[in-house]
């Protein structure tokens, strides 16, 4: 059954491709920092870099990426936020224009075999009092439950939805000549014992730590 919502994706996704095809500009893509020289500690959290499969790095396209675990010791935890591994990934386009598009993690998780519970849009505030728009998962592949945020960063801004992250795209390259944006992904998976509201602080917990970060890294 087509759904009022399938047509509208479908419609912008169309005018998205008329649009960039029509035009023979080259995108302006302000200068940033590599990916990988996001700090490898954050606070207690220490990482390693997972390589991503080639078969995977097809799919994803042309883009740069960050697929990487943080670690935090045992007795850095509390029983709010306890210690627990947190993924992370980033997938920065420089451009758009060329069929290259972010992928959503609502069609990903589900082609690699997990089950959303619940997924819901949610207000990170960070330290300083920042606030960022990002979403919420809960997901389980009948075994492990895991906590999911992310966000599509876009020219300084923080997007849950991904049609708004595309509405944007569309009207910053009318305006600034510019379509290149990121999507931001955290995971964490429930440890035994844990309960739902200590996965969801720890990845809350993380985010708040990484997102004043980003503007390095993805250009405002």
């Amino acid at each position: 059954m087509i759904t009022p919502k399938f047509i509208v994706v479908a419609a912008l996704l169309a005018s998205t491709a008329t649009f960039l095809g029509m035009r023979s500009d080259v995108d302006r893509v302000p200068s940033s920092l590599p990916l990988d020289r996001i700090p490898r500690q954050i606070d207690a959290w220490t990482s390693r870099d997972i390589a991503l499969d080639p078969e995977v790095l097809q799919v994803l396209g042309d883009g740069r990426f960050l697929n990487r675990v943080y670690l935090e010791p045992p007795t850095a935890g509390s029983p709010e936020v306890p210690a627990g591994p947190v993924g992370l990934f980033i997938g920065y386009f420089p451009t758009q224009r060329t069929g290259q598009a972010i992928h959503s993690p609502q069609n990903c998780l589900p082609g690699a075999g997990w089950t959303f519970l619940s997924r819901n849009p949610i207000t990170l505030t960070d330290d300083s009092g920042k606030k960022y728009d990002i979403g919420e998962y809960v997901i389980t592949d009948g075994n492990i439950k895991q906590e999911v945020l992310y966000w599509y960063r876009s020219h300084g801004r923080s997007i849950s939805s991904e049609y708004r992250a595309k509405f944007y795209m569309i009207a910053d390259a009318m305006r600034y000549n510019r379509t290149d944006g990121a999507l931001i992904r955290i995971i964490t998976p429930m440890q035994p014992g844990e309960t739902q509201q200590q996965i969801h602080n720890r990845a809350i917990t993380f985010a708040k730590k990484l997102a004043p970060m980003l503007p390095g890294y993805i250009p405002d």
